[in-house]
């Protein structure tokens, strides 16, 4: 992530000046807003019709543009945490899809890392060598010879709260994340009933072992979803983000909504940066989603000038998802 300097004309910073002096008595300061270095960060979209594609060549080419080299790469020890919520083989748009997961695996090793772990905590059921038998990658991993870790059952070690965004003084992950050196979402693209999306920044409510939040993570749920995913993320520090859009949900995501293909992954360094240009392919204005507007120029940039896009565009890959009215999370969240 790096930061810019905006350089503003002479009408745009009277323009700030006027403004600014309504909100002065709020402390919000308009022109340091504008004039202060900004967080930017690159992200990256690459088609792929299918699961059938050659995932792994695609993710590769999306690190390569990202400017991530196997000299950064050797070495590491990566884990890649999928979004495994129901034992369902058949419905690809609820889970991670097998063959992406496959697909980083054969990335990130081919540059270099030392080692490569699959790793989740499911929240929905306690049985998680259930979900991946049912959900398709335990074969995959199986053949691949790739080892798993199930996040519930791991002993944890607790961390200060760095986000401050709930009451929770602190927060206790999985003890694996002090054993490896990159940490990855492998998120899938979903509408959610009550965030509104479900990206690569919500992925991480499954890293948080249930034998200390229980089961749907309640803690979470009880301390707020969108805190909670800033708290978990900014304590956490994850190093990349590939999100499977090839086949996402729609409607009333994570579950029960339906599926729709959008034939894209994308990737980046900056989770922010990744979960706002998924919004954007959605139709989604990623100012409306509560956790991005609070995340932008904390943990990431979320405006689109501030993206610098690798790979498609995201107008070129536009696929508004279906939204629920009835549903208070999806209320005035279309991107106009």
């Amino acid at each position: 992530m790096q930061t810019n300097k905006l350089t503003l004309t002479r009408r745009q910073c009277l323009q700030a000046c006027l403004l600014g002096g309504g909100l002065a008595a709020s402390g919000f300061s308009l022109l340091h807003w504008l004039m202060g270095p900004r967080l930017t960060a690159q992200t990256f979209i690459g088609q792929a019709q299918t699961y059938e594609a050659d995932l792994a060549n695609l993710i590769r080419r999306g690190l390569q543009e990202l400017g991530i080299t196997p000299l950064e790469i050797k070495g590491k020890r990566i884990l890649l945490k999928p979004n495994l919520v129901e034992p369902h083989q058949s419905l690809s748009h609820i889970n991670t899809h097998p063959l992406v997961v496959r697909g980083a695996v054969e990335a990130f090793l081919s540059l270099g890392a030392a080692s490569v772990v699959v790793a989740e905590g499911p929240g929905h059921r306690h049985d998680t060598l259930l979900v991946l038998e049912e959900s398709g990658l335990a074969d995959v991993l199986y053949e691949d010879r790739v080892p798993f870790q199930d996040l519930n059952a791991m002993e944890g070690v607790t961390m200060p709260n760095l986000g401050g965004q709930t009451r929770l003084a602190s927060l206790t992950f999985p003890r694996i994340v002090k054993e490896i050196d990159w940490v990855v979402s492998l998120a899938k693209m979903k509408t959610h009933h009550w965030a509104g999306a479900t990206l690569s920044m919500k992925n991480f409510f499954g890293v948080m072992p249930g034998n200390y939040y229980g089961w749907p993570k309640n803690v979470l749920h009880q301390a707020g979803i969108p805190q909670s995913i800033l708290d978990i993320n900014a304590t956490l520090k994850p190093h990349f983000a590939i999100v499977d859009g090839i086949i996402g949900m729609e409607g009333d995501g994570p579950i029960m909504g339906t599926p729709v293909q959008s034939g894209v992954l994308v990737m980046g360094r900056n989770l922010p940066a990744v979960d706002a240009t998924c919004c954007r392919i959605m139709g989604i204005n990623p100012n409306k989603i509560e956790y991005l507007r609070k995340a932008d120029q904390w943990l990431g940039p979320i405006h689109e000038s501030l993206i610098e896009q690798r790979g498609e565009s995201w107008e070129h890959v536009y696929h508004p998802f279906a939204l629920v009215p009835e549903i208070l999370a999806h209320q005035g969240i279309r991107l106009a």
